[in-house]
């Protein structure tokens, strides 16, 4: 079984493939909580997606630089990246570099210099709109752009909310999960009321979920009833390889396919393609 669930994950042949939607949906993976799997969710999803037959960007705005190494692209001090773009309005295609192992699939990495623009930004002329530029600049076609976020509401994190027109929330299955949830959904909704009509929170998933407790099936029996079909069927179990794989530079389905870890990204990631035939509202018009 393990087997046959890697041969489905990795795709060699390149036969099975995930629906393509018609225009680029840029996904913005925002909690302002960290430590719930935003990174992870990002990244697995994106190389998910790009096994598939989707091509797919993933823009690295956490100035930690964790989608980066997960993804195995160097994010150096001296590295072109995503601060050149919003700070001195290098084009993305310019830092955007190709993942090795993984067709279709690029990253535009953040450095440590990106911690310095959130103060940088203050002062420039339409702040908030710098990503949204970049990205609708971008000469190619991507059928996903994922935006990893930085665990805090600040500058950062307007400016995905702004490039965005979905947002997708990583909600880990504990007590805490839900306390700034509705801090989070109020920013989304003045970001929506001000700056970009077309925002939704379209996609609500489920992390770190220990089937052995009450307390997480409690937890998401309260998500699902407030959110109801925004939260996806697929929920990500607490597994030891997807907490692994980083520290190789791998996602979690290169580096073991076979694992529930990387099943639970795949099925999740597998709704998302479908959902985004299904639901051409929160597409851009």
């Amino acid at each position: 079984m393990e087997a046959m669930r890697a041969v489905q994950i990795l795709n060699p042949s390149g036969e099975v493939t995930m629906p393509r939607p018609e225009r680029t949906r840029v996904m913005c993976v925002a909690n302002q909580k960290g430590g719930v799997g935003k990174t992870t969710t990002t990244v697995n999803l994106a190389v998910a997606l790009a096994l598939h037959g989707n091509r797919v960007l993933v823009v690295d705005l956490d100035p930690q630089g964790n989608a980066s190494t997960g993804l195995n692209v160097p994010h150096h001090t001296g590295v072109p990246d995503v601060y050149d773009c919003l700070i001195n309005t290098v084009p993305l295609e310019e830092v955007a570099q190709e993942v090795e192992g993984i067709p279709n699939l690029w990253c535009v990495p953040a450095t440590i210099d990106l911690a310095g623009a959130e103060i940088e930004l203050v002062s420039v002329v339409a702040r908030e709109s710098r990503l949204a530029r970049a990205i609708a600049a971008y000469p190619g076609h991507f059928d996903y752009v994922f935006i990893d976020c930085p665990p805090s509401l600040g500058l950062l994190t307007v400016n995905a909310l702004v490039a965005a027109q979905e947002v997708l929330i990583p909600i880990q299955c504990e007590y805490y999960a839900l306390e700034g949830l509705n801090q989070l959904i109020n920013n989304i909704n003045l970001v929506r009321q001000h700056l970009n009509p077309k925002l939704e929170v379209s996609t609500i998933l489920l992390t770190m979920y220990d089937r052995r407790t009450r307390l997480a099936d409690a937890v998401e029996q309260d998500v699902r009833n407030h959110f109801g079909d925004k939260v996806l069927q697929a929920v990500i179990p607490r597994n030891v390889r997807v907490s692994e794989a980083p520290s190789y530079g791998q996602s979690v389905m290169t580096y073991d396919p076979g694992s529930r870890g990387a099943t639970s990204y795949f099925e999740a990631a597998q709704e998302i393609a479908e959902r985004g035939i299904k639901e051409p509202v929160i597409r851009n018009a």
